[in-house]
């Protein structure tokens, strides 16, 4: 018999080989978030909401935009002290491997220079900014801090997901514009493509239950909430 765990916060079980998968999805997809980032950080073409604000920081701080999206999102994670939000190892995890993958790309990628080297970058990171989504998403190891922030915000002032998600990404848009971070067709053909592109790769990734129940992995978490860094 093999050994089963089960999810935490609710009652799906799964086998060693299967938690083993888990977790390899689990840095493997935040691993490969920061790396995709960093494509389109070198693409010039705009980068994905809260980068642009990570990046506009970073200009205006010295450190690295790894630095400062790793100390942004310990910030966040404190947020959820008032809001009552939980977090788990994927929580943690999103808030050190992204940050230090995403510098660790930048360090081995240089800027791109012409159209074709630059829209090849921009298209590489949105595609595998989805892939990476669905791999620590379907992981289930619970939401990355800025999620959280949104879920939390939801429950106590009844607001939507959806306009309390687009709240907050517009905020960070315009903030980190204003501090110099990167808005461009890449960060509008981000925000099209991010939703389809995680969905289907959800269906991709999913970890079968032990018993061969739901394959769902939104475990909850709101219906529609896609997880950011």
């Amino acid at each position: 018999m093999h050994q089963s765990t089960t999810t935490t916060g609710g009652h799906i079980m799964f086998t060693r080989e299967q938690l083993a998968r888990r977790l390899v999805q689990l840095y493997g997809g935040l691993a490969l978030y920061g790396a995709s980032s960093a494509l389109l950080v070198r693409s010039g073409l705009g980068l994905e909401p809260w980068n642009v604000l990570h990046q506009g920081l970073a200009e205006k701080t010295g450190l690295s935009i790894g630095v400062v999206l790793t100390l942004l999102g310990a910030a966040v994670l404190l947020l959820w002290i008032p809001l009552r939000q939980r977090p788990g190892l994927g929580t943690i995890s999103n808030v050190l491997v992204i940050g230090m993958a995403m510098d660790a790309t930048l360090a081995l990628v240089p800027d791109a220079h012409g159209p074709a080297p630059r829209i090849t970058l921009m298209v590489a990171g949105i595609v595998l900014n989805g892939a990476a989504t669905g791999l620590y998403i379907a992981a289930r190891f619970g939401p990355g801090p800025r999620d959280g922030l949104m879920t939390g915000l939801h429950q106590i002032t009844g607001v939507s997901i959806r306009l309390v998600r687009t709240g907050i990404e517009l905020t960070v848009v315009a903030t980190g514009f204003a501090l110099g971070g990167t808005v461009g067709i890449g960060t509008l053909l981000y925000a099209l493509a991010i939703g389809p592109l995680a969905q289907a790769f959800l269906r991709v990734f999913a970890v079968p239950a032990a018993s061969g129940g739901s394959t769902a992995v939104a475990t909850g978490q709101p219906r529609g909430a896609i997880l950011r860094p």
